[in-house]
């Protein structure tokens, strides 16, 4: 028995040692790598503050130059899925295109010289801007075009992307994407034959921003559509209280008079950001018989096309400086 105690006794003691021998091991080890942290704390680039501070200044810029408006997100999250009842509240939108595309069509082949057989825009690039389900997209692609269509909403994309899949000729002629303008003019700068943004500038947070963009993806000399709504008293009755308030043509809250923008002075801001504006024609809606039509005035509803001036090349200033030196006649 006493030799089986001394044996227990000596075990225990060899691993107290063992422990003793681990504890000292780890302790060096830890110490070790707290040096080593503070000897790469004392030499590392202290480059986080201003990784941050970089970081937080190109968050201000994109905000402030962002054409978006949450608020108008929020409106047509609601609706995502509404954009092909055509008896619903995009019956107008789904009439107006007796208007808009030939408008389109139209003013892009006479800018560009005649007109083709067959499938007339065949060979142009189109970006619809805020094409929501895909309404204006679609006719235009089954005029030739190759369509972009462009949208902050996702569900609105889902909504143009199942449409379109249901017509194979669609699916070659239009691609979606689920964004905002301003994040794919860097990408797609001079690509477009014509840009359309149909009934968005009144929904936009920064015109001059939005029409900015719109220049630097279109090519020189290409078209810009616009249609959109004055702001007049007369909108403000007939668009916002008859067709929102008494009619229910569009739900409650869809515009603000605020946002409207007057033909004039979208005319500024286009002819001030390059573009020369060809033609202001107004339009007129019938709730009655729910067409659209021509008219004279422009005093609620308006389209726009202008055109991006090219910019003239830079003279030669040392050709005409060897011109203007007398010849050398020894």
């Amino acid at each position: 028995m006493e030799a089986v105690r001394v044996f227990r006794t000596r075990g225990m003691l060899a691993q107290l040692c063992h422990n003793a021998r681990c504890f000292r091991l780890l302790s060096t080890l830890t110490a070790g790598n707290k040096r080593q942290k503070l000897q790469d704390s004392m030499t590392r680039p202290r480059v986080g503050f201003f990784y941050k501070t970089v970081m937080i200044c190109k968050a201000h810029l994109n905000t402030a130059s962002s054409t978006l408006d949450s608020s108008e997100i929020k409106k047509f999250q609601a609706l995502a899925n509404k954009w092909w009842d055509q008896h619903g509240e995009f019956a107008a939108l789904h009439s107006m295109n007796d208007l808009r595309v030939p408008f389109v069509r139209d003013n892009l082949l006479n800018l560009n010289g005649g007109r083709k057989s067959g499938f007339p825009l065949s060979g142009y690039k189109i970006l619809d801007v805020g094409c929501g389900g895909g309404v204006l997209s679609e006719p235009l692609a089954r005029l030739g075009a190759c369509i972009t269509g462009i949208d902050p909403v996702e569900d609105s994309i889902k909504t143009a992307q199942l449409h379109q899949s249901f017509d194979p000729f669609l699916d070659k002629h239009i691609h979606y994407k689920a964004c905002a303008l301003e994040d794919i003019t860097e990408e797609a700068m001079e690509t477009f034959d014509g840009v359309v943004a149909s009934e968005v500038v009144e929904h936009v947070s920064n015109v001059e921003s939005f029409i900015k963009c719109c220049h630097k993806i279109l090519k020189p000399e290409a078209s810009l559509f616009i249609t959109t709504i004055n702001k007049t008293k007369l909108s403000y009755v007939f668009g916002i209280l008859v067709a929102e308030n008494m009619l229910k043509l569009l739900p409650k809250g869809t515009h603000e008079w605020e946002k409207f923008i007057s033909p004039v002075e979208l005319e500024r801001i286009m002819e001030s950001n390059g573009f020369s504006v060809k033609s202001i024609k107004g339009m007129l809606y019938n709730p009655i018989s729910g067409l659209w039509s021509w008219i004279d005035s422009t005093a609620i509803n308006y389209a726009i096309h202008a055109v991006k001036e090219k910019v003239p090349p830079e003279p030669d200033y040392c050709r005409s400086e060897d011109k203007d030196q007398p010849e050398d006649r020894t």
